[in-house]
């Protein structure tokens, strides 16, 4: 019996440490042969040369509260250098960027929108690491990608949440990360976490955003990744490639024809632009945020009729969503209607 206790007590004691924790993460192919490196980023010029990108760290200054566990990846620094790689990625390809911080220092919420506003960048991408809601909490990790508001409103963009969805895919794939339990493709509303108002930084940013939360840095395994300048850089390679894969799939522009229909001045008609072709089943027109069918489409000249029924000589706005066989949705497009100028 004795015999028996002294083979136990060891069994005990090395059941009850903890293996030491081991960093694992793949690096992308392209990372292996620079030749490979500038072939893919050259295949995205045509896409990306000319685009104006804001791009924003979170945190940052003052506002350096958040991180890990050990302490050894602090959110602040890796949201910036992930954005410095993601510019330096960029920039190669033929892209314009702005940035609200590329330092250490303190940038307000609304000032971080004022900028982005103010650039003229087509969008916005605000860089975070999470954290979740229940303290002590070291397990969870996922990636996620947010858009504005919920699709039943009226301020939600469907091109935000393409934007996100390329984003998201790539940025988890090189992640080796879920999209987490809430959402079936990793990207969610803001209004998930802050009903009915959601993120500040979306909310108050005009030009088309979205906001990532690329991993938690509260989770054991994934604060050390993050603490790897590597990682930070195949982090950023994931986020262009979701870039450069959502323009080359083309982005409709919707024009007004100011010359068409002066016989008629309640009809408005707009030129949808894309290469691939429009879906019909996905145009979609509002008039004074309310949906409307009084418009027509020319599939073959690619424009829309819309015929305004509001007497009087006030002025309405016209909203027009579409997008092109692959699913992309133009950018945020409202216009001013004048009747009287018509």
């Amino acid at each position: 019996m004795k015999r028996l206790l002294l083979l136990f007590i060891p069994l005990i004691y090395f059941a009850g440490c903890a293996p030491a924790l081991n960093v694992y993460y793949d690096t992308p192919f392209e990372f292996d042969d620079e030749s490979a490196l500038e072939t893919y980023i050259d295949g995205c010029k045509p896409q990306l040369t000319g685009i104006k990108v804001f791009l924003d760290p979170g945190h940052g200054g003052e506002d350096r509260k958040n991180k890990g566990p050990q302490g050894i990846a602090v959110e602040a620094d890796v949201n910036l250098k992930v954005s410095l790689y993601l510019r330096e990625f960029l920039q190669s390809a033929g892209a314009t960027v702005f940035m609200s911080r590329d330092k250490d220092e303190t940038v307000g919420l609304k000032e971080r929108s004022i900028m982005a506003n103010e650039s003229g960048a087509d969008i916005f991408i605000s860089v975070h690491h999470n954290a979740p809601g229940k303290a002590g909490d070291n397990r969870t990790n996922y990636t996620s990608t947010y858009y504005h508001a919920k699709e039943t409103d009226y301020e939600y963009e469907p091109m935000e949440r393409d934007l996100a969805k390329f984003i998201q895919r790539d940025l988890a794939y090189v992640m080796r990360n879920s999209g987490g339990l809430g959402s079936f493709d990793g990207t969610y509303s803001d209004y998930w976490i802050y009903p009915g108002s959601g993120f500040s930084v979306l909310r108050l940013t005009e030009i088309p955003a979205v906001l990532l939360e690329c991993g938690f840095h509260t989770h054991r395994w994934e604060e050390e990744r993050l603490a790897i300048e590597e990682f930070n850089r195949i982090q950023a390679w994931g986020i262009f490639k979701g870039l450069c894969r959502y323009y080359k799939a083309g982005v409709p522009k919707i024009s007004y024809l100011k010359s068409s229909n002066e016989n008629d001045p309640k009809v408005f008609s707009f030129f949808i632009e894309d290469k691939n072709g429009i879906n019909e089943k996905l145009l979609r027109v509002y008039v004074d945020s309310l949906e409307t069918n009084n418009f027509s489409f020319d599939k073959q000249k690619s424009i829309v009729d819309v015929e305004i029924k509001k007497s009087g000589n006030d002025s309405s706005i016209i909203r027009i969503i579409a997008a092109n066989v692959n699913g992309n949705h133009a950018y945020p497009f409202h216009f001013e209607a004048k009747l009287t100028e018509h």
